[in-house]
This record gives structure tokens, C-alpha cells and sequence, in this order.
């Protein structure tokens, strides 16, 4: 397991370590809004968590802005009519993070067909959600496994190429998905 710090600032060991806790009444609508996306159920109103700003970052894209954020969300439901949850764990923050940061520990298992028996893939990820004063979503990364993603922001020449691979995916995601209305059909 890698020692590189993760988005909350801890390792991947660490970030596995901390106790779970309950939500708190201002993270519930967040809370129930990650389920309907990471279940492929998204909805119109899903995406009401995120500033229209907001920058959402995963080991596969970069995207930016809530309309970009969108088209990720819902090209996952294409690709998978279905994903379960099962683990959820709310994670209590280290001390040098604000109450501003929600962190979560998840499982997501996706399946090719709806009426599958065993999943395509199941996939272990922290969720670091920053929110501004307002309460929205500013910025949502993903880490598999926990484990640190480059970019950009580590100043390696790696880092940069990873950046601007995730950004080319993002953005032509984006172009192919569009916004969708069909985020609706799942209500």
C-alpha cells in the first residue's frame, strides 16, 4: 500500500483506519445524492449538491463544472444499468480537517446487466467532499483504493500527463453524453 497522502491528507492505511460516524442533518441531501449517482439512478435533482463552479476528480477524468460533472455521472448509468453499495462507511475526520469535509470510505459493485448475479466490478474508493459556507459541493474526488492520483498539482511531468489525460476524457465524455435529460427516467 502506497505512502503517498490520499485527498484528505492521510495515506491510504490511515484513511482505511478512521472510525465511521453518523451524518449530520447538513450531509444528509448530500449523502442521499451520492447514492443516486454512484447506484446509477441519477436524477436532475442529484446534481443540486454542486456549486455550478465545482470540480469533480477521479482516477478516469477531470471535470469541471456541475453540466461536466453531470455528463460523468450519467455516462456511468449507460455503462452500467446497475451498481449496489455495499459498504457506506461516513468517515470522522482527522483533526486537521474542517467540518467543511466529509470523507467516505465505499464499496460499488457495477454490473454489465441489470439481472446479473455477480457484479462486473466492484470497486473500493474514498469520497473527499469538500463544501464551501453555503453547504455545495466545491470540489468530490475519488480515489480507488484510497490510493493518491497524480496531477498536475504534484509538479511531475507525470503528473501533468495524467492531468491533461483525465481532462481529454472528461471533456470528451462530456461532448458524447451532453447534458442529458434522461437523468430524469430514474426518478
Amino acid at each position: 500500500m502506497s505512502t503517498t497522502k490520499n485527498a484528505s491528507g492521510l495515506t491510504p492505511a490511515e484513511s482505511k483506519a478512521l472510525q465511521t460516524r453518523e451524518p449530520n442533518d447538513s450531509e444528509t441531501a448530500i449523502i442521499d445524492a451520492l447514492h443516486q449517482l454512484y447506484r446509477c439512478k441519477p436524477k436532475s435533482s442529484s446534481y443540486h449538491i454542486y456549486d455550478n463552479n465545482a470540480i469533480f476528480h477521479d482516477p478516469i477524468g477531470i471535470a469541471k463544472g456541475v453540466d461536466s460533472i453531470q455528463a460523468q455521472f450519467d455516462g456511468l448509468a449507460k455503462m452500467f444499468p446497475r451498481a449496489d453499495i455495499p459498504k457506506f462507511r461516513i468517515l470522522k475526520n482527522p483533526s486537521f480537517l474542517t467540518d467543511s469535509t466529509l470523507l467516505i470510505d465505499q464499496d460499488v459493485a457495477y454490473y454489465r446487466q441489470a439481472d446479473a448475479s455477480e457484479p462486473t466490478k466492484t470497486v473500493n474508493s474514498l469520497l473527499t467532499i469538500e463544501r464551501s459556507n453555503t453547504g455545495l459541493i466545491t470540489k468530490h474526488t475519488e480515489e480507488w483504493n484510497h490510493e493518491h492520483e497524480s496531477s498536475a498539482a504534484d509538479g511531475t511531468f507525470i503528473g501533468k500527463i495524467n492531468e491533461w489525460r483525465k481532462v481529454a476524457t472528461a471533456t470528451l465524455t462530456d461532448k458524447v453524453v451532453g447534458k442529458s435529460s434522461s437523468a430524469d427516467s430514474h426518478a
